[in-house]
């Protein structure tokens, strides 16, 4: 195990023991870190959302702020702004909470289209313009954006083009009953049995050292082939069952096959494995496509939800 692989791990152990209950989304968190993409979260309020993402800032070597969207809203909040200057007779640009390394956008379906509009021009080109000029973001930028799913009035839903820029889109349920047991004992601050000291911060530079070596990752050519044949399958999907054709409107896009690739091979890093295996691949799959998989309305009408449509991808695509 490299020393990156060794700093991370500690890292994602002491991040389990904060988020109690939650660990597909601590796991979430550093793929996304580590194959360099944004995380669109849904959950209930209260699950943890937030705690998770400023206890990863805490274990970074990184700047962490959190930006409340609401309907009123500009641009500017989130981008920043030339301010006028008196005393020089100049405009002097005021960089806003997106130049911060990690960034929690909360309930982004808050916000009107504008806003998310900016926010998400900045998510993929790392870059803001403002009048004439343009201003680079950190080199180690990461956007956790959240939703609520139960309350959607006031809310302005995210169009497909926009939530293709998410790398993943996790959803985030309840603990179970001992991990509420867990929760409440932390919270009252008692003494643990067998407490873990907050590791080391891990540098921006073993991060990135971290995803060189997972984008360095064998993947053999059959594995690769099996990646880009579900990816087929959402779009012409009449060729493995009709039934699914009729489900399925549009297919993922491109830009899904490169994070699915990504994904797959942080998965596999954050296993120690030193190779990329189908089952890399289906354990990420769900939370790459869920959001870019366009159901028709058939589909809708009978509660289909996409990860009903991935499930049978998984069933019918065969391994190579």
């Amino acid at each position: 195990m490299s020393e990156t692989q060794t700093a991370i791990n500690a890292l994602k152990t002491w991040l389990n023991h904060q988020i109690v209950g939650q660990p597909q989304l601590v796991d979430r968190l550093l793929i996304a870190l580590l194959a360099d993409g944004h995380l669109l979260v849904e959950g209930a309020p209260g699950l943890a959302k937030t705690k998770a993402i400023n206890s990863l800032a805490k274990g970074l070597e990184a700047e962490f702020h959190r930006v409340q969207f609401t309907p009123d809203i500009l641009p500017s909040d989130v981008t920043g702004t030339d301010i006028y200057r008196p005393e020089t007779g100049e405009f002097n640009f005021q960089p806003g909470p997106i130049f911060h390394n990690l960034v929690l956008a909360d309930e982004i379906n808050r916000a009107p289209a504008k806003v998310q509009s900016a926010l998400l021009e900045a998510m993929a080109e790392r870059q803001i313009s403002v009048g004439k000029s343009t201003y680079s973001l950190p080199e180690l930028f990461l956007v956790m954006a959240t939703q609520n799913p139960i309350e959607q009035e006031g809310t302005y839903p995210l169009p497909e083009a926009q939530l293709d820029r998410f790398l993943m889109h996790v959803r985030v349920g309840y603990p179970d009953i001992a991990a509420e047991r867990e929760i409440l004992r932390l919270n009252r601050n008692e003494a643990r049995k067998d407490p873990i000291a907050q590791p080391t911060e891990v540098t921006q530079q073993q991060l990135f050292d971290a995803r060189d070596e997972a984008l360095a990752l064998y993947m053999a050519d059959n594995v690769e082939e099996y990646l880009v044949q579900l990816v087929g399958a959402t779009r012409n999907p009449g060729a493995y069952d009709a039934t699914l054709a009729k489900h399925i409107e549009f297919g993922v896009s491109p830009r899904a096959t490169i994070s699915l690739d990504r994904c797959a091979r942080a998965h596999a890093w954050l296993e120690g494995q030193d190779y990329v295996s189908p089952d890399n691949v289906q354990a990420v799959i769900h939370d790459v496509f869920r959001h870019r998989l366009l159901l028709s309305f058939e589909a809708e009408a009978a509660g289909i939800t996409p990860d009903d449509i991935i499930h049978q991808l998984l069933a019918l695509v065969p391994v190579a």
